[in-house]
């Protein structure tokens, strides 16, 4: 198992992702929508905090034709503070349990603490997006025992902290590293290898130039295992084109075409329907063949 999940190169055409109670083709990039049930999430912190409007958001993510809805109750952002479980599960929890019995597409939740992971997988949750990879010693635990997909993120540190120290002797080496790890620790531990999909963090105790290398060099991460990617509206993006975050969507966009050609599996976004949109066109330019085919003015 150790080998197959450490040196196997992965061709998305014949990948599978085991979450509970299904698996999921990896045939083509799907497309995780965020759900930030937060008073302070960097871009839509506050806007779905009640319980009416997460819900009404979470619909309309699934409407807009999300594969995946990643649901978080505590924000990661740069600087952020971490809450007690207690108080993390009673946001979510009420907004999981009507969504999961009104949604056929697979929830994840995004949580660092095996007490909130373990009550979302009671709740109706098929996924855990750990952006800590792993750290709570019990985290592997739940994943084990419900047999639940895998989100493994590398961070640097913790939200409050990470970007305080951004120096890397070599990004891609220490990331390679930690996943080589994470995974030998996974496996140990009677994961499935197709249970994990990894994420470099972008953003998560890197610099803008660092992210754009990422970027860059996603290949490398296939050799891995699956790939997820977010960056939505993240800072880096503003810092490339000065932007503000409300006006970093075409930014963004750019970012899920390069994630798209680079080898990204599964692809965490805000704004789904155009995200959606420009998948559609590359794929649909991608398969082109036929060059008789007349073009309609």
């Amino acid at each position: 198992m150790e080998i197959r999940m450490l040196e196997l190169l992965h061709d998305n055409k014949n990948v599978f992702w085991k979450i509970k109670g299904r698996s999921l083709s990896l045939q083509k990039p799907l497309v995780m929508g965020i759900l930030n049930v937060t008073p302070d999430s960097f871009y839509d912190g506050g806007r779905h905090f009640t319980f009416e409007r997460a819900v009404e958001h979470g619909l309309r993510l699934a409407q807009e034709g999300a594969d995946v809805l990643d649901m978080g109750g505590m924000s990661t952002r740069p600087g952020s503070v971490a809450l007690d479980g207690q108080e993390e599960a009673e946001r979510i929890l009420p907004v999981l349990s009507v969504l999961s019995s009104r949604l056929s597409i697979p929830i994840s939740v995004d949580t660092c603490q095996s007490s909130v992971a373990r009550m979302a997988m009671d709740a109706g949750a098929s996924i855990v997006n750990d952006v800590s990879g792993l750290r709570d010693p019990e985290m592997i635990s739940v994943i084990r025992d419900f047999q639940a997909g895998l989100v493994l993120m590398h961070m640097r540190g913790v939200p409050q902290t990470m970007q305080e120290n951004t120096y890397y002797d070599s990004l891609l080496d220490e990331l390679h590293e930690f996943f080589r790890e994470r995974l030998h620790f996974a496996s140990e531990n009677r994961l499935d290898p197709e249970q994990v999909v990894i994420d470099p963090g972008i953003g998560f105790g890197k610099n803008a130039q660092q992210n754009l290398e990422l970027l860059k060099n996603l290949e490398s991460f296939k050799e891995i295992a699956p790939l997820v990617i977010g960056v939505s509206r993240k800072s880096f993006v503003g810092t490339v084109l000065n932007r503000p975050v409300e006006e970093r969507l075409a930014g963004s966009l750019g970012c899920v075409a390069a994630s798209y050609y680079h080898g990204a599996s599964i692809i965490r976004v805000h704004d789904v329907q155009a995200t959606k949109d420009v998948l559609k066109m590359l794929e649909e330019i991608e398969k082109y063949q036929n060059p008789k085919i007349k073009m309609q003015n």
